[in-house]
């Protein structure tokens, strides 16, 4: 009785104040991601040259309000844009896999999805070195889809009723997958190559570098198109028939959509584990499982914890970088173990 009420007092806060506040903290933290850094930066030099950009007739003066600027728009604001799109693709496409395959511990990163954009991106690497940036991400979601077409079928036959032996089957299909990939970068000298993929990190974002990120936006705005339909979807395959949705036409959507977005940000910036797990549980227990409701909520919360980590891996060894993978891993492992724990009392 004290965990149903618990729940209900979660349920009762009104999705706007959960916004509100997470949009004023996503805003707090782009401000510091923006001045946190390496490189010398001053917000002073930065209003300076806006102030004599814009009086006519008066030409900019100083060369380090210019190289304030240039380092705005080269380095610290590409990074932070990269961050968020990442931080929100990566949930809202564990929210909707979650939703889908109706387990709630699930996320790209235990479907095969992620390991396998890892080994199609090694592969094209390897025997297309000269192939376009969007030719190799191509490549990487076709593998992802081949992995998690695998993994689906490996899940066909458990009993419904069997919620964490589908994590655990993921966990160790990734393993498999991961394992041929190393041996492969092994074998052909590529370590130093396969590592930039497997741990994701933010530092070498430039502008011109992380552009196919805008991508997983546009995909997880779809995914919000589409939320009434994965909700009916969710809740079983009776339902969406007598509803009119085509179950299969949907989950394929939610295959391709999951997949391309674990390749994109394979791509990009590398693997970020448990980012699609964490945001889209903790939102769920506050919100319910209400797509239309939840997304915005789970794309605000996953940017900031995305950038909650990034600022803190710059910040705990500066001027050295820890990987926000590393730092996220760490807080995922835990809230993972977490769940599996709490799971069997609600």
């Amino acid at each position: 009785m004290q965990a149903t009420s618990s729940s209900s007092r979660l349920l009762s806060l009104p999705p706007s104040f959960l916004n509100f506040s997470s949009f004023f903290l996503l805003f707090g933290l782009v401000l510091l991601s923006l001045s946190v850094g390496v490189a010398d930066f001053s917000w002073r030099g930065l209003w300076q040259w806006a102030i004599e950009s814009l009086n006519i007739g008066q030409a900019v003066s100083t060369q380090t309000n210019n190289a304030d600027m240039e380092l705005m728009l080269l380095s610290r604001l590409p990074r932070t844009l990269a961050i968020i799109l990442t931080g929100a693709s990566l949930s809202v496409a564990g929210m909707i896999l979650q939703v889908v395959l109706k387990n709630r511990f699930v996320d790209p990163s235990m479907v095969g999805a992620t390991q396998s954009a890892g080994l199609g991106l090694l592969l094209v690497s390897l025997y297309l070195p000269a192939s376009a940036l969007f030719s190799k991400m191509l490549i990487a979601t076709c593998c992802a889809v081949v992995g998690m077409i695998l993994f689906m079928r490996l899940i066909k036959r458990l009993p419904p009723t069997d919620y964490l032996m589908v994590p655990l089957i993921g966990i160790v299909f990734g393993g498999i997958i991961e394992a041929i990939t190393l041996f492969i970068a092994y074998e052909t000298e590529s370590l130093q190559m396969l590592s930039v993929w497997r741990f994701g990190d933010f530092s070498t974002i430039l502008a011109g570098r992380y552009e196919l990120l805008y991508l997983t936006g546009a995909l997880a705005v779809m995914a919000y198109l589409l939320a009434d339909k994965l909700t009916i979807v969710g809740l079983g395959d009776a339902i969406a028939i007598n509803l009119g949705v085509n179950q299969k036409l949907v989950t394929w959507f939610v295959i391709l959509t999951v997949a391309m977005i674990s390749a994109v940000v394979v791509v990009t910036v590398g693997a970020i584990p448990f980012v699609g797990l964490v945001v889209p549980n903790i939102i769920s227990r506050i919100m319910g499982d209400r797509l239309r409701r939840c997304l915005p909520a789970v794309a605000l919360m996953g940017a900031n914890l995305v950038l909650l980590c990034d600022i803190i891996g710059r910040s705990i060894r500066y001027p050295y970088e820890i990987p926000v993978a590393t730092i996220f891993g760490v807080v995922g492992a835990v809230v993972f173990l977490w769940l599996l724990l709490r799971s069997p009392a609600s």
